[in-house]
């Protein structure tokens, strides 16, 4: 990682701290091979050609570049996790009832061999 990106994640609040580095997490646990840089002024998480964007905001996190598909199946579980065409946003107090297991299918459907280039 390198300090710029080192830098956006030293300085995020403490209140959303945990839930960024459970993404953060879970994204590296299913693919420890990616390289994470910052990328539209946010840590992206890169393999291969696909990207994924996790921001830190007011409200907690927003995961862009993720896939359409794995996106609709947690979307019909937690609904008001989409905000606006392709943002998921998790909010620091919600994100509890989002399983990691729901979060690590995001991640693999969005990062996996199978998706194509963004």
């Amino acid at each position: 990682m390198d300090a710029e990106t080192q830098t956006y994640i030293d300085g995020i609040a403490p209140e959303h701290r945990p839930l960024f580095d459970r993404l953060h997490g879970l994204i590296l646990r299913a693919y420890p091979e990616a390289t994470v840089v910052l990328s539209y002024g946010m840590p992206t998480y890169r393999v291969g050609d696909r990207r994924l964007h996790v921001g830190v905001w007011r409200h907690g996190v927003s995961v862009y570049g993720w896939d359409a598909d794995a996106g609709a199946d947690l979307l019909s579980r937690h609904p008001g996790l989409l905000s606006g065409k392709g943002t998921l946003k998790l909010r620091s107090q919600e994100a509890a009832d989002v399983t990691d297991d729901e979060l690590t299918a995001l991640v693999r459907a969005s990062l996996g061999p199978g998706r194509p280039a963004n």
